[in-house]
């Protein structure tokens, strides 16, 4: 701040607005301004971490001897002016003349204003004069000499009246005025988990993008090869000429009655191909480890882990008797292994085999070349699932430098790893510093395809992502509609990438409200899926968690709960009972179970997640203290308050080491904090936790989260004995 301001603002307001008078000084005093705006230099001045302190005049006053000589110095030691607007302040003779004192100090740009109730320029018709909210000094502007002129101005207001503004809103916009900085610059919110990017799923074609792979890999080998050694890259040809050739014969099909289903899904032809590969070519083994690794990513890029792990090993073990233990094709597999088990999420195995990779091809390819990019971009990709970010984002800069250094600033591979780390700042919480990079990936993947094209798409979907971090879904829906509507050009009506497209589009719809919209979108994904991918199947799994919330905030409640239930045993039987899938799922359910009443299900539930995420993902992942959270909301309502104190403490203590201060799940575990000292009848440290959590759930992604909470200051101020206060907070 200025070093001429003792003052960040100076809140002028009637006595009969010292309720929000109360509000707008905590929640300004208690904001934490986002680290990467923090110097950024504005009209007004770098831009501070804090907005402290503020000047509120019944708190400041208490000793003044001289009320007026008091008012005017603070007034001159103020950077801003916040003028709470009502019927009672446009009558307020000592409201009037603040406002006055402060334009004659030349800041009439610096004053801000908050309208809780009244009509702006009611004045200026005389049947609704009563009804001006404005004093009269806001409504006109300042002459040279110091008085006010017959020129009307245009106050500068957030709007608190019903059906305008949330109380959020209102917070933000003043802020972000006094800050000088954009207001969507302050909305960051951490998109939900059932919402997560499925990057494995979107590709022109899964199956055909992974054969193209391995045959390109393979004309590779055969292309250096061949300037040494002859014979060898005549027995790569061969083993793309074979490998091709198996690929192409198992998707005729000749006897459509063989499927399982009315018709033949992926799935089903995959596992005729897989069981061919053991009784096929036994005599050319290196042809057979090369199919198994092809089907094995092939079953990756489904989602089918269980199937893809056990054909990638076999092909390891293969490679690795005939080329020995230090050679590429061995290294490939090696990658594949690593990728399928991040899925699985078995990161420890995972992150020693692709180390493992890593250090081959480093030794046989140097450092700078493409395939080491990719085995840092998996690394870095083990490092996200696991909560450790920061650790990631030198991988990702690692396999940008490489790409840069070979490809140059326009190729597909740098955007792919620019959009790589925006991603990791979003998982951070950093949604703005994602969506700087993920606008940079967006624009190279334009200028590398101007129309239509996988990348493209995908480009579109993980911006939208990063939008929709920014609690900004009305720029983020266009994203996610133009990106699916090239995945219907480029596929056709049934893909995996375009159910993954339907579900993006389903979060927008539901994030604005829209639960029948979002609904039928979901439908429309999970029979999409059923048709491709059979019954049971992960991403099935995350469709029908993703519809069960739509149905529980639609009233549908017992619907809702069966779907999530239905959804946790898919994800068990999928995945296996150590997913952090299966513990996110357990946990959501537990949430909606403790709403219910049902404590006994829903405490076995949560205590399974945190089990889970504790020995997969560590004791400090932002996650457990997610789950924290819903374990401490559920012994609130079990009245068990001081073990609920305890555990939304711990909660608050694991999310603040990786998550942004203003982030909804660390507002949470506040709100349960106080909810549980309003049980063991501590109201006095009870309030402010109650107070200040409450603007900072209204981003919750979980239902009901910021309506529990003005319900649980109801019931605070009920206890103390403020009826006024209890009614104010049940009723908003």
């Amino acid at each position: 701040m200025d070093p001429q301001f003792k003052y960040r603002a100076f809140i002028s307001y009637s006595h009969a607005n010292e309720d929000w008078a109360k509000w707008l000084h905590r929640s300004l005093e208690t904001y934490r301004v986002p680290k990467h705006l923090v110097g950024r230099e504005t009209p007004f001045g770098a831009v501070p971490e804090r907005l402290t302190p503020v000047f509120r005049d019944r708190d400041e006053l208490a000793t003044a001897t001289n009320l007026g000589e008091t008012l005017t110095r603070a007034l001159e030691e103020s950077a801003f002016q916040v003028v709470i607007c009502s019927t009672a302040a446009a009558k307020s003779r000592w409201v009037n003349e603040e406002i006055l004192a402060f334009k004659r100090l030349g800041r009439e740009h610096r004053i801000f204003c908050l309208i809780v109730d009244g009509e702006p320029g009611a004045s200026a018709n005389e049947s609704t004069v009563d009804q001006e909210c404005f004093p009269n000094a806001l409504i006109y502007k300042m002459g040279e000499d110091g008085q006010l002129t017959t020129i009307r101005s245009e106050p500068i207001a957030a709007d608190a009246r019903p059906r305008k503004d949330s109380k959020q809103d209102v917070r933000l916009k003043l802020i972000a005025g006094m800050l000088g900085v954009g207001l969507d610059e302050l909305k960051q919110r951490e998109a939900h988990r059932r919402h997560r990017r499925m990057m494995a799923l979107v590709a022109a074609s899964v199956v055909g993008m992974a054969i193209t792979s391995a045959l390109a890999g393979a004309a590779w080998l055969a292309r250096n090869e061949a300037q040494r050694e002859r014979a060898r890259a005549e027995a790569e040809a061969e083993t793309a000429r074979q490998t091709t050739r198996f690929m192409v014969d198992l998707f005729k099909v000749s006897d459509p009655s063989e499927a399982l289903g009315n018709k033949i899904t992926a799935r089903e032809i995959l596992d005729k191909g897989a069981a061919r590969i053991d009784k096929e070519l036994v005599d050319q083994p290196g042809i057979q480890a090369t199919l198994m690794d092809t089907m094995g990513t092939v079953y990756t890029s489904l989602g089918l882990y269980g199937s893809a792990i056990p054909l990638i090993r076999k092909a390891l073990d293969k490679r690795r008797s005939l080329a020995g233990g230090h050679d590429a094709i061995v290294a490939q597999s090696l990658n594949h292994l690593g990728e399928a088990l991040t899925l699985k999420s078995d990161y420890a195995e995972a992150e020693q085999r692709l180390r493992e990779a890593l250090t081959i091809r480093r030794e046989l390819l140097g450092d700078l070349h493409p395939d080491v990019a990719v085995t840092y971009t998996a690394l870095a990709d083990v490092m996200s699932y696991t909560g450790q970010y920061e650790k990631g984002e030198p991988l990702i800069k690692e396999a940008l430098r490489i790409r840069r250094s070979l490809y140059g600033e326009v190729s597909a591979e740098v955007a792919e790893s620019i959009g790589d780390l925006g991603q990791n700042f979003g998982e951070r919480g950093d949604f703005k510093q994602a969506e700087t990079y993920l606008r940079q990936a967006l624009a190279l993947q334009r200028r590398l395809h101007p129309t239509v094209h996988p990348a493209l798409a995908e480009a579109l979907n993980n911006l939208g992502w990063a939008l929709m971090g920014l609690n900004q879904p009305v720029q983020a829906e266009p994203l996610y509609r133009l990106a699916l509507e090239m995945q219907r050009q480029m596929l056709g009506d049934a893909h995996p990438a375009l159910a993954a497209g339907l579900n993006n589009l389903g979060f927008v719809l539901e994030t604005r409200r829209d639960f029948k919209g979002a609904e039928k979108v979901y439908r429309e994904a999970l029979a999409m899926n059923r048709k491709l991918l059979g019954d049971s199947h992960p991403e099935i799994a995350l469709l029908m968690s993703n519809l069960a919330f739509v149905l529980y905030q639609q009233g549908e409640h017992q619907a809702g709960i069966e779907q999530l239930r239905e959804s946790l045993s898919m994800s068990r039987r999928e995945l296996g009972s150590e997913h952090p899938d299966v513990a996110g799922t357990a946990s959501d359910l537990a949430y909606l179970l403790t709403g219910e009443g049902a404590y006994d299900e829903a405490e076995r539930l949560v205590d399974e997640s945190l089990a889970i995420r504790r020995k997969v993902l560590g004791d400090d992942h932002p996650k457990v203290g997610g789950a924290l959270n819903v374990k401490a909301n559920l012994l609130v309502a079990m009245r068990r308050f001081e073990e609920a104190r305890q555990t939304a403490i711990e909660a608050e203590r694991i999310l603040e080491l990786s998550l942004p201060k203003d982030h909804w799940q660390i507002a949470m575990a506040k709100n349960a904090q106080g909810a549980a000292l309003v049980g063991l009848r501590d109201y006095k440290d009870a309030e402010p936790l109650l107070l200040e959590s409450l603007d900072g759930l209204s981003g919750a992604s979980l239902p009901g989260v910021a309506s529990q909470s003005r319900a649980r200051l109801a019931d605070l101020y009920t206890a103390m004995g403020k009826p006024l206060e209890a009614t104010r907070y049940r009723n908003n």
